[in-house]
């Protein structure tokens, strides 16, 4: 629907008519006019913001004025074309569905791969999805990189603008290099595995993919990991940079550098709230190397043999075994009823096409049985997922306990600061240069059922510390020999003592 409006016009003093003023008004829907608006009384609402402003409409097709008849006939052609434009966005909406259950791409494709438009062999236009010969070089350099743990977003930007990388011009904007929000989004975009998001849900696409899917879930695990212990790496890297705190005043431990008149230099861990002067914290710097050697000594103090993993295993299983059996009799009488719903529903809809009941009654017996068959079959899924995952999650955390100390004393950076985030919640060092961290969930519970059936039985504990949640290390040497505090005698298979 097309209107023009015109603007009254005055005569002044010498008989010359003065424009007030002239607009033209295209509206087509009532989402273009208004967006947001409500439909009640829409076109009223246009023509009473018109007339306060002096404007006389004057349709070119349409017999649309001021009078009822015409305030009507903009009524019914404001309602057809909504009409039309709402049949027509479900109608797209509807074919790019279409196109994401084929494996096709129903939007704008990212960076590193281009949007193309072929003919097939009958002649067809078709729209495809190619690789960038020159983008996705780099696209894949970047997931790998990343993936080693060595750099940051910000670090892995610079690296890429120096590189070339950069967008896809269009007609309106020209190529320019990436920003760090698109850069992340880059990297969390599982289109480059060939997978393709829609409307929150996950699909698999028909295009080629850039990189592997281990290697993106890998990049994922690294993103969030940092995300969640807000690790970064602004200008230095370490494995335990962000991780450490202060175990005096619980400030977090900075890594910094220190140079000697020789130009050596020396990497410590210095307290932040002492560097900054926030708290009246005094402890000392902390050599890089004393809280490495801490850290992976806390491994060991933490490692357990394989006698004590087959133990807690086997009482493991004895626990889901029980649950489970206990759990037997529910789950049976979920299946009953599913079944019964089952059969009830096909009963219904036999009786339905023997006309023996109509369709509102089909309809709503219907919505019951689904409503029912829902919840059992989240019940049942429930209770699949905690017997399986939960028996499958500790189980894997004792294999990790038996294998740490080594496991982790062969690992590069990467791997080593996602070890101590998966063990630990904190790593503290405290002014006598101990290292106490607090051990997460599970391997807490399982060192204090170890440590607590050794002691039942009579045995010595694998290993010490204070609680589930404590594991105590120290860098400092034993100061007493194993034979004691006695002075040497002759008769001692030793020097004597001078005393």
């Amino acid at each position: 629907m097309s209107i023009t409006a015109t603007a009254q016009t005055n005569t002044g003093a010498g008989d010359k008519p003065m424009l007030l003023a002239v607009s033209y008004l295209r509206v087509s829907t009532r989402e273009q006019a208004e967006p947001g608006g409500t439909e009640e009384g829409f076109s009223m609402r246009i023509h009473e913001a018109l007339l306060a402003a002096g404007v006389t409409l004057v349709s070119a097709t349409e017999s649309i004025d001021q009078t009822p008849s015409g305030m009507l006939v903009h009524g019914i052609m404001s309602s057809i074309a909504e009409f039309y434009s709402r049949i027509l966005a479900t109608e797209v909406t509807k074919g790019q569905t279409q196109k994401v259950a084929q494996g096709g791409t129903p939007m704008r494709a990212p960076v590193g791969c281009l949007n193309v438009r072929c003919s097939d062999e009958h002649g067809r236009e078709v729209r495809i999805v190619e690789v960038d010969p020159e983008r996705a070089p780099l696209i894949r350099w970047a997931f790998e990189t990343y993936a080693k743990g060595e750099t940051s977003v910000t670090g892995l930007l610079r690296e890429l603008t120096a590189r070339g990388l950069t967008t896809v011009p269009t007609p309106k904007r020209p190529s320019k290099p990436l920003g760090k929000n698109t850069l992340y989004k880059l990297l969390t975009n599982p289109y480059y595995a060939g997978v393709i998001r829609y409307k929150g849900a996950l699909h698999p696409g028909a295009h080629e993919p850039l990189i592997e899917p281990e290697l993106f879930d890998q990049v994922q695990s690294l993103l969030k990991a940092r995300n969640a212990h807000a690790t970064r790496h602004v200008k230095y890297t370490h494995h335990l940079k962000g991780l450490l705190h202060c175990g005096t005043c619980g400030s977090r431990m900075l890594l910094d550098f220190a140079t000697n008149p020789r130009g050596t230099t020396y990497a410590y861990f210095v307290c932040s709230g002492r560097a900054a002067k926030k708290t009246t914290c005094t402890r000392r710097a902390v050599p890089v190397q004393v809280a490495e050697r801490l850290v992976e000594g806390s491994y060991r103090s933490i490692t357990i043999s394989e006698h004590g993993y087959r133990r807690p295993a086997a009482d493991v299983d004895a626990a889901f075994d029980k649950r489970s059996a206990s759990k037997d009799q529910e789950i049976a009488d979920l299946t009953t009823h599913r079944s019964r719903l089952e059969a009830e529903s096909d009963k219904l809809l036999a009786a339905h096409f023997a006309d023996a009941i109509d369709l509102p009654t089909l309809k709503r017996h219907q919505d019951r049985i689904r409503a029912g068959l829902a919840d059992i079959n989240r019940r049942l899924a429930e209770h699949s997922e905690h017997h399986t995952s939960g028996r499958a999650l500790l189980h894997d955390s004792l294999r990790l306990l038996t294998d740490a100390y080594r496991a982790y004393a062969r690992s590069g950076d990467a791997d080593r600061r996602l070890a101590n985030q998966a063990f630990y919640t904190r790593l503290d060092i405290t002014d006598d240069e101990q290292l106490r961290p607090r051990l997460a969930e599970p391997f807490a519970t399982i060192l204090r059922e170890t440590h607590d059936s050794d002691s039942v039985d009579g045995k010595e504990p694998l290993r010490e510390y204070d609680d589930s949640s404590h594991v105590v290390c120290s860098r400092k040497n034993t100061c007493v020999e194993p034979r004691g505090i006695e002075p040497l005698t002759s008769c001692l298979q030793s020097r004597r003592s001078t005393n």
